[in-house]
C-alpha cells in the first residue's frame, strides 16, 4: 500500500488536476494506493475570506463565493465531457449554496466561531476529492471516494484538532478492507469530533492527513506531491543557487520544516517516524526528477549541514532584571503567561547570570504578549527587580540544520564568523542539546543576505561570490571591467571566485542589476540605464544588502570619496583609487579605518600611491610584522618622470607635458601633477600608513613651477608654460651641466615630509628610472643600510586598474 497527498498547487487547475490523475492510476498499477488531496490552490484562504467578511457585517462575501463557485464549475466543465458533467455540476451548487446559508448565518449574527470556520474551510478539500473522482468515473477508473471527516477522529479543538490515533487507525483500516480497492481518494485537512463536528487539523493539514492514513495502514511510502523536486538546502526564492536535499532523516526534516521550509507540514513527519515509513517528496510538474527521500537515517554523504531555513516576522521579547537573578520560578510564570494566551514560543535562551530570559514568538502575538507578561510580572516591575517586558520587532529566526554537525566542532564558529564577516548582527543564539540545530535571531532586513552568506559558507564547494558596485566608467573604470571580464574563468576555475558587477556607474548614468551586468556590453547597459544620482546609488547598495559587497571608486570625484563611511558602516568594503578620502584631513583618514575595523569589512587604496605596485601593501606588511621604518624616499609621480625623462631642451617643456597628457598619465588639469599636490597627498598617505599623524599642511613643497603657471584654465598653464620655457631650460642645463638627472622626490624622515624637484647623480637608485616608472625606498629597522625598494610602472590605466583588481581580489580571499 502506498499513500500521494497532493498540494494545492497540484490540482489548482483542470490541467494540473489531470497530472494528478495520471500520477495516481499509474501508482495504483504498482500497488494499492490512498490519494489525498488538498483544496485548489488558494481556495482556503478565500473561504474563510468570505466567512471574516461575513462577520464583519461585508456584503462582498457573497461576491468571494460566487468567483469561487464559478472557478470550480469551470473547472468541472474543462475536465468533465458533456454527457457527465450534469451531477457533478450540481454537487458544486449545492455546497455553495450550503455555504452561502452558512455565510447568511454569519452575516446576520455577525460572529464566526472556530467551529463555523472550520466548516467553512473544510469544503475546499471536499470540492477538490469529489471533483478528481468524477474525473476518474470519466475515466473509468475504479475507485473509492473516502469521507475522511469519517474516518479522522479528533477533539473539539477547531482550528488544530488533536487525532486520537487508535480509534483513527481502526476506522481506517476497517473501511479499507471494506471496500477493497486498488485506488481510493479521499480530502486532507479535516476530521470530526465525538459530537460528529468537522475539524481541522491546522493549515498544511493535508500532508499530516497524508502521513495519518500511512501510518494506519501502514503503508510501504508516503509521498508528498508538490510544485517543488523536493526539499532545498535553503529557499530557492532567496538564494539562486540552492539545491534539492537527495537525503535526509526525519529529524532533520522536522527541523526544516519548522523552520519554515514549506514543504512538508512540520506534524507530518512524526506519525510515519513512528512507524519508520520513508516519505518521498516529489513534483507534480516534473514526475521524472528523483525528488528527496526521508528516512530514519540518511546516508553519510559528507555534509554537515543537511540545509538553511528560517522564520520570518518574528518579535524578541526579553525579560530582565536583577530581581530574577537567583529566585526561581521566573521561567515558569513567563511561559505560563504566553501559554495562557495560546502564544506559541519557537526559541528561548537564557543569560547564564539568570538576569535575563528571551524567548522569539510571532511577531502578531507581540502584543498581546507583553500585555500578558507586564500583568503577571506586575509586582516585581512596580518594585524595580524587573524591566518591563522588551519586544523587538521586524526579526527572523534562522537555522542551520544537520544530523552530522553533532561532535563536528567549528559549525557554529563558521556559521558566526560567516555572518559577522558580513556585518550581520545576531541578537540571540540558540542551541539545541541534540546538537541538529544552531539558530541564531536576526534583523529582518538581513534574512536574505545571512541566508545567502550560509549557504555559500557550508554548500557551494568554496565557491565565493563578490558582489561588486563600481563608481567611474571612464579610462580606468574601462579597463577594470574589461580585466575582469577576461580574467572570471580564470578565477572560478583555479580560485572558485566569482566577481560579479551589479551595479555601474559614471557622471551621468548608472545601472543596478542583481544578476549582473554583462561585461561584453556594458557601455549599452550603462547608456540604457537611469539618470546618475550618487545618493540613489549609495542607498541602492544599502537597501540590496548582498553578501560580499565591494564598492570600487575609481573616480577622482570628491563627492564619491564622501560616501565612504555610509558604505563601511554596512559593513560594504570600499576600494579607493580616488585619493581624496585618505589624504583629508586626519581625523577622517583615521575613521575611515576604525569604521572598516568596527563593521568587518575592508577599507583598501592600494592604488593611491603608484598606481598597481604594491607599495603600501609592502609598508602595511612591514609594519604588522613588527619592523619600524626610520625613512622613506620615493618617486612617486608616473606623471612628473615621464616628463623630465622625455625633457631635453629640444621640445619645449610646455609640449612634453601636452604629450603626458595625451597618453594619459597625468590628472584632467596637470598642474595636480607639476605642482606637487599629487606627490604630497601620496607621501602622506605612507607617512599615516606608518602610523605618523600628518596633515597637508605640515609637507614642505619644494615647488619647481613659476607662480605664473598656476591661476587661469588648463589652456593657460600651458601658455604660461610657453613663456617660461628659459627656466624649465635653465632647470635641465643645470642639472646636465653636474651629469645629473631631474626627479621629483618625495621624502619622509623623522616625522617630517618634503617634495621637491632634485638633481639625481649616477649610481643612486633613482638615476635610471625609466618612463613613467615610480621607486620607493623604505629605509627600516630590518633594511638600514640597503633599503627595500618597490619599483615598477606607476602610472596608466591598466596598471591602475590592475592594482584596484588586486585589492577586490584581496577582498574575496579574506
Amino acid at each position: 500500500m502506498q499513500v500521494l497527498k497532493f498540494g494545492g498547487s497540484s490540482v489548482a487547475t483542470a490541467e494540473n488536476l489531470k497530472k494528478v490523475a495520471a500520477i495516481s492510476v499509474q501508482a495504483m498499477q504498482q500497488k494499492p494506493a490512498v490519494v489525498v488531496v488538498s483544496a485548489l490552490g488558494g481556495v482556503t484562504d478565500q473561504l474563510l475570506a468570505a466567512g471574516n467578511l461575513a462577520a464583519g457585517g461585508n456584503e462582498q462575501y457573497r461576491n468571494v463565493l460566487q468567483q469561487l463557485e464559478q472557478r470550480h464549475l469551470d473547472m468541472v466543465r474543462e475536465l468533465l465531457p458533456v454527457t457527465s458533467q450534469s451531477a457533478t455540476l450540481s454537487l458544486v451548487k449545492q455546497h455553495f449554496n450550503t455555504l452561502e446559508s452558512i455565510c447568511d448565518g454569519v452575516f446576520l449574527l455577525q460572529e464566526l466561531s472556530l467551529r463555523i470556520k472550520d466548516k467553512i474551510a473544510a469544503y475546499g478539500e471536499k470540492l477538490s476529492s469529489q471533483i478528481l473522482s468524477a474525473y476518474l468515473h470519466a475515466q473509468s477508473v475504479a475507485h473509492e471516494l473516502l469521507e475522511a471527516t469519517e474516518l479522522i477522529r479528533t477533539s473539539s479543538d477547531f482550528g488544530n484538532a488533536t487525532v486520537y490515533f487508535s480509534a483513527t487507525n481502526l476506522a481506517i483500516k476497517n473501511k479499507l478492507e471494506e471496500k477493497k480497492a486498488r485506488l481510493y481518494v479521499t480530502q486532507g485537512f479535516t476530521g470530526s469530533d465525538e459530537k460528529g463536528q468537522i475539524t481541522t487539523l491546522g493549515r498544511g493539514g493535508s500532508d499530516y492527513t497524508a502521513a495519518i492514513f500511512a501510518a494506519a495502514l501502514p503503508a510501504d511510502v508516503l509521498e508528498i506531491w508538490t510544485d517543488v523536486s523536493g526539499m532545498m538546502t535553503a529557499d530557492p526564492r532567496l538564494v539562486s543557487n540552492a539545491r534539492i536535499i537527495p537525503h535526509i532523516s526525519y529529524q532533520e526534516a522536522m527541523e526544516l520544516s519548522h523552520f519554515g521550509a514549506k514543504v512538508i507540514y512540520p506534524p507530518t513527519v512524526q506519525p510515519v517516524m513512528s512507524r519508520n515509513i520513508p516519505v518521498l517528496i516529489k513534483n507534480t510538474f516534473k514526475p521524472e526528477d528523483p525528488g528527496t527521500f526521508i528516512t530514519q537515517q540518511a546516508p553519510d554523504d559528507g555534509e554537515l549541514i543537511r540545509g538553511i531555513s528560517s522564520i520570518p516576522n518574528m518579535a524578541l521579547l526579553s525579560l530582565e532584571g536583577s530581581g530574577m537573578v537567583g529566585i526561581p520560578g521566573f521561567s515558569r510564570r513567563l511561559f505560563d503567561a504566553l501559554a495562557a494566551e495560546k502564544i506559541n514560543v519557537i526559541l528561548i535562551t537564557q543569560s547564564s547570570s539568570e538576569h535575563s530570559i528571551c524567548v522569539a514568538v510571532n511577531e502578531a502575538e507581540a502584543d498581546a504578549a507583553k500585555h500578558a507578561v507586564d500583568k503577571e510580572f506586575v509586582h516585581e516591575i512596580t518594585s524595580g527587580g524587573v524591566e518591563p517586558l522588551r519586544v523587538e520587532r521586524s526579526l527572523c529566526v534562522v537555522a542551520v540544520v544537520g544530523d552530522q554537525m553533532k561532535s563536528h566542532p567549528g559549525i557554529s564558529g563558521k556559521m558566526f564568523e560567516a555572518l559577522g564577516r558580513n556585518g550581520i548582527n545576531v541578537r540571540a543564539i540558540a542551541q539545541g542539546s541534540s546538537e541538529k540545530n544552531i539558530s541564531a535571531v536576526l534583523s529582518m532586513h538581513d534574512v536574505k543576505k545571512a541566508i545567502n552568506v550560509l549557504h555559500e559558507a557550508f554548500f557551494e564547494s568554496g565557491i565565493k561570490q563578490l558582489n561588486l558596485f563600481v563608481a567611474g566608467a571612464g579610462n580606468v573604470g574601462g579597463k577594470l571591467l574589461e580585466q575582469l571580464k577576461q580574467q572570471k574563468q580564470f578565477l572560478m576555475e583555479n580560485f572558485r571566485l566569482q566577481i560579479n558587477v551589479i551595479g555601474l556607474t559614471n557622471s551621468r548614468k548608472m545601472v543596478l542589476k542583481e544578476e549582473g551586468v554583462n561585461l561584453d556590453r556594458w557601455q549599452e547597459e550603462l547608456a540604457a540605464g537611469t539618470d546618475m544620482s550618487l545618493d540613489g546609488f549609495v542607498e541602492e547598495v544599502r537597501k540590496r544588502n548582498l553578501r560580499n559587497s565591494v564598492f570600487a571608486d575609481v573616480t577622482a570625484n570628491a563627492e564619491v570619496a564622501g560616501v565612504y563611511e555610509r558604505l563601511l558602516e554596512k559593513s560594504v568594503s570600499v576600494v579607493a583609487c580616488n585619493k581624496i578620502a585618505c589624504s583629508s584631513a586626519y581625523p577622517r583618514y583615521k575613521k575611515l579605518k576604525s569604521l572598516a575595523s568596527e563593521y568587518n569589512a575592508l577599507f583598501l587604496f592600494e592604488t593611491n600611491v603608484g598606481a598597481g605596485l604594491p607599495v603600501i601593501s609592502t609598508l602595511n606588511d612591514l609594519i604588522k610584522s613588527g619592523d619600524r621604518v626610520h625613512s622613506i624616499e620615493a618617486v612617486l609621480s608616473g606623471t612628473l618622470n615621464f616628463v623630465f625623462n622625455h625633457y631635453n631642451g629640444t621640445a619645449t617643456f610646455s609640449e612634453v607635458v601636452r604629450q603626458a597628457q595625451a597618453e594619459g598619465y597625468t590628472e584632467p588639469d596637470p598642474r595636480l601633477d607639476l605642482s606637487g599636490t599629487d606627490v604630497m597627498r601620496k607621501i602622506m598617505i605612507l607617512a599615516r600608513e606608518a602610523g605618523q599623524v600628518l596633515e597637508m599642511d605640515g609637507i614642505t613643497n619644494n615647488m619647481f613651477l613659476p607662480d605664473s603657471c598656476i591661476p587661469g584654465t588648463v589652456e593657460d598653464f600651458y601658455q604660461a608654460m610657453v613663456k617660461e620655457e628659459a627656466h624649465f631650460k635653465k632647470l635641465y642645463d643645470d642639472a646636465a651641466a653636474k651629469g645629473c638627472r631631474l626627479k621629483f622626490v618625495a621624502s619622509f624622515k623623522e616625522g617630517k615630509a618634503s617634495v621637491g624637484l632634485q638633481q639625481i647623480p649616477p649610481g643612486h637608485d633613482f638615476y635610471d628610472l625609466k618612463g613613467k616608472d615610480n621607486v620607493v625606498l623604505f629605509h627600516t629597522a630590518r633594511y638600514p643600510e640597503l633599503p627595500l625598494v618597490v619599483k615598477g610602472a606607476g602610472a596608466g590605466a591598466d596598471v591602475t586598474a590592475s592594482g584596484v583588481f588586486a585589492d577586490i581580489i584581496r577582498i574575496a580571499r579574506i
